[in-house]
């Protein structure tokens, strides 16, 4: 028996090939090929389980594809799928946990020195013709000695700080759930209450789901709160950030620069201010989004699909909603 999978991103030829060689047998892959509604949904329909990563999951959608038994999240944020006509239909959602937080991490760590070094503005200027050494002196940064804040300290967040402990910074961090004391000790992190790590952390990096709670959760008070001079670093979600009030602050110079993956919407519309600031690195919401880890995730994923054929668990920390429904129909 096949069972039928809806992989609802856009992806390439050579990624589509890399997950095709990662699924096991009596797995059937239908692709995306735009997130048009009428093909996702058609897409969708008559799928055992559905892959998204970006792509929505609607009520509508659940509604549809009579035959759902599961829906598996292409890393890890489950925002974008609608938690309780999943939950009415029995259907679960299982998230990989883990699987893309090193890329994730490599990336904010990319931000930081782009923002730190000026790269987009270095860049453009020596196309241009000009030698801008002699100003780089005076308005670039190291991230060695700068204190180093982290919003969110799951497994991105904790990646992030064992591979910035070897830039010689100070970690400090904030979560609904304080890490043990090995695990502080192990990553040279302490755990510092959001208001105080505003107000101490050269670099504020998000790391925290979207929740009613976080959702813009950097807004004008906030940043009124950082320290002058900071840099904000979003590889999460843009909701958690009132833009309006990040462009302000970057136009006056309270904060020293931005480097962004997340925006509200996406992509972000174009006549969004923040793209206009050489003080922001921008990136397409795709911290996750390399080459030589889409196995490993494809591999999380379909692991967890065969451990639902058998009647297994899912691990806990990838299960989100329980499914009912114990085999495809």
């Amino acid at each position: 028996m096949h069972h039928r999978v809806a992989c609802l991103d856009v992806w390439s030829t050579a990624v589509r090939e890399l997950v095709r060689q990662s699924a096991p047998a009596g797995f059937e892959l239908h692709f995306a090929d735009s997130y048009d509604t009428t093909e996702q949904m058609a897409l969708a329909g008559p799928a055992a389980f559905i892959v998204a990563g970006f792509a929505a999951v609607d009520a509508a959608m659940i509604a549809h594809a009579t035959g759902l038994c599961l829906i598996h999240k292409w890393g890890v944020g489950y925002d974008r799928i609608d938690l309780d006509a999943a939950r009415l239909r029995g259907v679960g959602l299982a998230i990989t946990t883990g699987a893309n937080a090193a890329p994730v991490a490599e990336l904010a760590i990319g931000l930081m020195l782009g923002v730190y070094r000026r790269l987009p503005y270095v860049n453009r200027a020596m196309r241009e013709g000009r030698w801008p050494n002699p100003e780089m002196r005076e308005t670039c940064f190291q991230i060695a000695g700068k204190t180093i804040g982290l919003v969110g300290f799951g497994h991105i967040g904790r990646m992030l700080a064992r591979r910035l402990r070897g830039f010689d910074a100070r970690i400090i961090y904030c979560d609904l759930q304080r890490a043990d004391a090995s695990t502080e000790t192990a990553l040279a992190a302490s755990y510092t209450p959001l208001q105080e790590l505003l107000a101490c952390s050269d670099i504020v990096s998000l790391h925290a789901p979207l929740t009613a709670q976080t959702r813009l959760m950097i807004n004008a008070a906030s940043i009124a709160a950082m320290k002058d001079g900071a840099v904000l670093i979003n590889t999460a979600r843009g909701e958690l950030v009132d833009e309006d009030a990040l462009y302000q602050a970057l136009l006056s110079g309270k904060l020293r620069g931005a480097g962004l993956d997340a925006f509200a919407p996406e992509p972000p519309r174009s006549d969004n201010p923040l793209l206009q600031l050489d003080q922001v690195v921008l990136t397409p919401h795709s911290g996750g989004g390399v080459f030589d880890n889409v196995a490993n995730v494809a591999r999380h994923v379909f692991n967890n699909l065969q451990r639902f054929l058998r009647g297994e668990a899912i691990p806990a920390a990838d299960l989100i909603l329980p499914p009912l429904q114990r085999s495809p129909a």
